[in-house]
């Protein structure tokens, strides 16, 4: 039986498809990972996820939020946004990992308490999304954006292995 063109364009559209569910799929695990606690924590942190999905308005007047060295997630957490959505801006709203990576570095986070998921799936095409992470004395701080939800932050506790991500992430070594 021979292939036709549009029989190849419906296999690489089954794949990109397949490739989005397990991409979606990742990141729900992840999420669940990152919830998923064995003993109740003190009244300080939130059991719930802290979901921001547009950054805060602030007066043009005021000053920006900036990084608390060893602070917890949530004090630096308006910092993690800010920083993630000039990201976005100065890549003209086509950020990859590096680019969210590059601006938390440049805002003083440390490189070694961050991972980063892939974003380019294993067959070889742009991921639908990537998520990021910072890892604070207490929690994490994990951002995830894609074309088509936009970003969106969360502050998770960490999972028993101390990351933030269940499975591979990607070296950062750019």
């Amino acid at each position: 039986m021979t292939r036709t063109a549009t029989g190849s364009t419906g296999t690489r559209r089954r794949r990109a498809s397949l490739a989005a569910v397990v991409a979606a799929a990742t990141f729900a695990l992840i999420l669940t990972g990152c919830v998923a606690e064995s003993e109740p924590k003190p009244a300080e942190t939130s059991a719930a996820p802290t979901v921001s999905e547009t950054p805060t308005p602030t007066p043009s007047d005021a000053p920006p939020p900036a990084l608390v060295p060893n602070g917890t997630a949530a004090e630096n957490k308006p910092f993690f946004d800010y920083l993630n959505n000039q990201a976005i801006t100065a890549a003209g709203g086509q950020p990859d990992g590096p680019a969210f990576i590059n601006s938390l570095r440049a805002g003083g986070f440390a490189v070694e308490t961050m991972e980063l998921t892939p974003d380019i799936t294993t067959v070889g095409v742009k991921a639908d999304s990537v998520q990021f992470s910072v890892h604070a004395p207490d929690a994490c701080l994990i951002g995830q954006w894609g074309a088509v939800g936009g970003y969106t932050s969360i502050i998770a506790a960490p999972l028993a292995t101390g990351k933030c991500f269940v499975g591979q992430t990607r070296p950062i070594d750019f």
